[in-house]
């Protein structure tokens, strides 16, 4: 028995796209799924007052009216209950949360008299590390989604916090912040605000990276008011436009 070297056969060119070709093309053709255009059609009735809040939503009628079947209408009221703006009851099924203004300052009036108290703890021992964290994380909100938004907000307060190392604090903001979450999705969804968010939270890191306890006070109590204000007169907004549409 003889033995050989077996040639190899020629690339068919043809036939082997290149791969980094081939991944542009993949990117490109990407596409939101069922799922996704349904869940931001929905979401999107629910900040327009469309859909009023305290609603029950009908997976059958939903489902008519989007003409799609019930399977994506049932994954879209699990995601917008993760999100806040749905409550799901067991057995009788999911509810537009209702909205409350007076929850919503209650909500800021406390954090106006915490946050800048723990922050004027932090300022003088925050390191510049935690300071080009917050950076990145104001970069990351610029890309979040509504639903991405709130945790993130969170993640950059806690992290301009924790220097202070007052961590009964912590945990009560934490509560406040996660209370407030379903509403940071009517803010955020407009762009101007978006974008005022992240110059407002950029002047805020522009004071610890200079030690500035007096200008860092001011600058979070001056945001913390505005998104009271903000938030205050959008939820007011979807309510009447809600009333108007009964």
């Amino acid at each position: 028995m003889t033995t050989g070297t077996l040639k190899k056969k020629p690339a068919r060119t043809t036939d082997v796209p290149d791969p980094e070709f081939a991944g542009r093309l993949t990117r490109k053709i990407i596409r939101p799924t069922a799922v996704e255009l349904v869940t931001d059609e929905i979401r999107q009735m629910i900040l327009s007052g469309r859909i009023s809040p305290g609603s029950v939503l009908r997976q059958e009628v939903l489902a008519e009216e989007l003409g799609v079947s019930r399977v994506p209408v049932r994954e879209a009221i699990t995601r917008l209950h993760s999100e806040g703006l749905l409550n799901v009851v067991p057995h009788k099924g999911a509810y537009v949360q209702e909205l409350s203004v007076d929850e919503v300052r209650e909500t800021f009036d406390i954090r106006l008299r915490l946050e800048p108290w723990v922050f004027s703890e932090a300022i003088p021992l925050i390191t510049d590390a935690e300071i080009n964290r917050a950076e990145r994380i104001v970069k990351d909100m610029d890309k979040a989604t509504g639903g991405e938004w709130g945790s993130l907000n969170w993640k950059l307060h806690e992290t301009l916090y924790r220097p202070a190392r007052c961590e009964i604090t912590l945990q009560m903001l934490r509560v406040l912040h996660d209370r407030c979450d379903r509403y940071f999705r009517f803010q955020v969804v407009k762009v101007p605000i978006r974008e005022q968010s992240h110059t407002e939270h950029m002047h805020i890191i522009d004071a610890c990276r200079n030690r500035d306890v007096k200008l860092g006070i001011k600058r979070l109590e001056t945001h913390l008011k505005i998104a009271s204000q903000q938030i205050v007169g959008i939820v007011e907004g979807v309510m009447a436009k809600a009333e108007n549409i009964r």
